[in-house]
């Protein structure tokens, strides 16, 4: 795979993984070109066919001579650390990378169920992204039509909270992992710039990616983080664009520091996310259609999902990539932290 240049992108304001990669191409200092509005539109009148499933952002790519659209972030990220050398997001300490490996997979994993959450369950987020996402689709809609679809964007985004998990019973450990979260990322933030030091990594793009839209688009996750997390809301304004900024290898943290500063992140991580994963894995290799475990003291039951399989068995490649002087290093971290579930014994 080869990047064109400039990249074409196609994606829309309102999706976290869209702003996530913008906002890296930024930094990077990599040509793109974004259309706004539904990939679809923009493939069909083109010989690319459209990536199955398709979702946001959806990138073109050169493919052995052949136009291909792209559209999972996380490989996508990987294709350009290989291909552009400067000014790279994943840390070069491989115990440090693998850290970030697991941070990025819990922005774009996890802190999505915050988003999805917080804008289809309450009635001023609905009534506020069901007003403007018609418009980013098509901002000269006449008023009968934007009100009907309108209706069909709440009513079909509001019948799909179960894809995240979200409900009666799971909402509030939801909300409880949000206000969490941020206010570790404030202490965070408090010490260094970004996760790794002076510096971004791929992780503080997914989770920034995320953030725009529960900070920058939804009201009542807005209020809660202007409340308690001033610095997420200043961090979020500089991260849109850090083209600006000239790194150095030195910018990345010793791990010793980065173990200091993550642990709290971490600790969220085994408490919500891991026991998702690990029940989410044992759902798919069971061949059942749903799992259920418990987190946080609550029942949660959600649909199983191959993709975030995935996601477990990769992060466990990374793991086992490492020497086993970083294993042991990183092994020790994740205990300490409730996550040593999240690597596999032999």
């Amino acid at each position: 795979m080869k990047s064109l240049s400039p990249i074409p992108i196609c994606g829309n304001p309102a999706s976290p993984y869209t702003r996530k990669m913008v906002s890296l191409l930024r930094y990077r200092r990599i040509p793109y070109s974004i259309k706004w509005g539904d990939p679809r539109s923009f493939l069909k009148n083109s010989n690319i066919d459209e990536p199955k499933p398709i979702l946001l952002p959806v990138m073109i790519f050169d493919v052995d001579g052949e136009e291909k659209a792209v559209c999972d972030s996380t490989p996508i990220l990987r294709h350009l650390e290989t291909e552009f050398s400067k000014r790279r997001v994943i840390p070069s300490d491989p115990s440090l990378a693998f850290l970030n490996y697991v941070l990025e997979d819990f922005g774009d994993e996890w802190v999505t169920k915050y988003m999805f959450h917080y804008r289809w369950n309450f009635k001023d987020d609905i009534e506020n992204a069901s007003t403007r996402l018609p418009l980013l689709h098509d901002m000269s809609l006449d008023e009968r039509s934007h009100r009907e679809f309108k209706k069909y964007v709440a009513d079909w985004q509001t019948n799909r909270l179960w894809v995240v998990g979200s409900n009666e019973i799971t909402a509030p450990i939801i909300e409880a992992s949000y206000k969490r979260f941020i206010e570790q990322l404030e202490e965070s933030l408090a010490r260094h710039s970004f996760l790794f030091g002076n510096r971004p990594s791929s992780a503080d793009y997914a989770i920034y990616g995320q953030l725009t839209q529960l900070i920058g688009f939804d009201p009542t996750s807005r209020a809660i983080a202007y409340d308690r997390s001033p610095r997420v809301i200043s961090w979020l304004d500089l991260m849109e664009d850090m083209s600006g900024l000239e790194p150095d290898e030195t910018d990345w943290l010793s791990l010793e520091n980065a173990l200091e500063n993550l642990s709290s992140i971490f600790q969220e991580i085994g408490r919500v996310y891991i026991p998702a994963l690990l029940a989410n894995a044992q759902g798919i290799a069971s061949n059942a259609e749903s799992w259920e475990t418990q987190i946080d003291g609550a029942i949660w039951e959600q649909k199983c999902f191959p993709y975030q399989a995935k996601c477990f068995k990769w992060i466990n490649d990374e793991f086992n990539e490492l020497s086993e002087d970083d294993q042991s290093i990183v092994s020790s971290f994740l205990s300490k932290t409730g996550c040593e579930k999240l690597i596999l014994k032999d």
